[in-house]
């Protein structure tokens, strides 16, 4: 794994701990060599992985549409800024830069980048790792919630079990750089059985 994709909020939240934690994911990455692919934004969870992995020798590419550019949104400082004309521009173009995703906190649009790639992985478009860091147990009501859906029929095991999920920076990396050397097979989207 080349470069990976943070996923996370344009706002700090209510916890120090979710700034602090995207920090330390930041410097983690760089010091693996580890190259960073994420929203391109200055402020927030954005704004603190991003500054974090730069001020540590890191990669960081920035992807953002030229409407947040023109809020004054967009870092200054990154490895690499692409403005695209539109959010699905945007997530497109992450997608193709990155070998791998991981979610920190986020609101609607986390939620929004991470779904998608959870479903092209469910339908095979790609075998990318998909990664959640759990701070303070942020991601623990969708955990919850993937597990009912598992349990009701509507999300296969196989697709639960391929999301990698730790409270640390480094132990999410280290899942995420074992699953990216497995060989994972693309599932093929089946028909559930006939009633």
């Amino acid at each position: 794994m080349r470069r990976v994709c943070v996923f996370c909020g344009a706002s700090s939240g209510r916890s120090p701990a979710y700034a602090d934690t995207a920090r330390s994911l930041g410097i983690a990455a760089a010091e693996r060599g580890l190259g960073l692919v994420y929203g391109g934004g200055r402020v927030g969870l954005m704004g603190a992985v991003a500054d974090a992995a730069l001020a540590a020798g890191g990669e960081v590419i920035g992807v953002i549409p030229q409407e947040l550019v023109d809020r004054e949104l967009a870092h200054g400082g990154l490895s690499e800024l692409h403005v695209v004309g539109s959010l699905h521009e945007r997530k497109a173009l992450m997608a193709e830069l990155a070998d791998g995703f991981l979610a920190l906190p986020g609101g609607f649009g986390t939620l929004d980048e991470l779904f998608e790639q959870l479903t092209w992985s469910q339908l095979g478009l790609h075998a990318k790792p998909i990664g959640l860091l759990d701070v303070e147990e942020y991601w623990r009501p969708l955990i919850a919630l993937a597990r009912h859906a598992t349990e009701e029929g509507f999300v296969r095991e196989s697709d639960l079990g391929a999301i990698a999920v730790a409270g640390d920076a480094d132990g999410l990396l280290d899942r995420l750089e074992r699953m990216t050397r497995e060989e994972r097979p693309r599932p093929k989207w089946s028909r559930p059985p006939a009633p």
